[in-house]
């Protein structure tokens, strides 16, 4: 087979249309369609292998056919990375986020007073208003203010401490 210039572009010229449609019905991307016909063409004319006049036009889709699954492969395998890394993300936020409680629940417990702790507890933790924590504790809604002004300016000093 002559693999001339001249010759090539009829080839390339005369099947282009149908390869196109048929790497577009397989990949869904106007984009990758075209990389796969044009990777097609380029391995050919690398390669020029030896295929009959009768059947290039079937060697021409089976290749392009043969690009299309290499790209649908490559395109789940894009997606398997990109969860796996998703989800590693998620894990490693979720375990930053478990030490960072820690953290701060060992200085609520070393720095401040049962009474703050309880505080704190009824409003964060319960989700009690601050009239319904100094319903609870026996206290006024001011005093709760107090407490909780006081502890978390306490909390905030004490991260600030340890950077």
């Amino acid at each position: 087979m002559d693999y001339g210039r001249q010759w090539f572009g009829h080839l390339f010229k005369d099947n282009y249309p149908v390869m196109y449609r048929m790497a577009f019905s397989m990949v869904e991307n106007a984009d990758d369609a075209k990389d796969a016909v044009n990777q097609v063409f380029t391995q050919m004319w690398k390669g020029k292998p030896k295929v009959s006049e009768s059947s290039i036009r079937g060697y021409l889709l089976a290749a392009t056919r043969n690009q299309c699954l290499h790209i649908l492969k490559q395109r789940q395998l894009q997606r398997q990375l990109e969860e796996e890394l998703q989800q590693d993300e998620a894990e490693h936020q979720d375990e930053a986020r478990k030490e960072l409680l820690q953290e701060l629940h060992q200085i609520i417990e070393d720095n401040l007073t049962e009474q703050d702790r309880c505080v704190l507890q009824l409003h964060y933790e319960e989700e009690m208003t601050y009239a319904e924590t100094a319903t609870v504790l026996g206290i006024s809604t001011a005093a709760v203010n107090k407490h909780i002004t006081r502890s978390l300016a306490k909390i905030r000093q004490t991260l600030k401490n340890a950077k």
